[in-house]
């Protein structure tokens, strides 16, 4: 399916650069799951949007290039 191959480029590329990940399903647009990688000092810089914290190791934020 060409539309699936598009929506795992685009989410390669969003992961490539902006420490994101995209959970199952996702689609371009909704939410992304923030990197454990990223600490959580300077968060709010790099995802200006808002950050949600749902768990202490569960981070979701807009897409950033949206």
């Amino acid at each position: 399916n060409f539309n699936e191959l598009l929506r795992v480029i685009d989410s390669l590329q969003l992961t490539a650069n902006y420490q994101v990940a995209t959970p199952a399903d996702w689609q371009d647009g909704e939410d992304v799951i923030v990197t454990p990688a990223v600490p959580n000092e300077g968060i709010e810089q790099k995802y200006p949007k808002g950050v949600n914290y749902v768990k202490p190791y569960l981070r979701v934020t807009p897409q950033p290039n949206k």
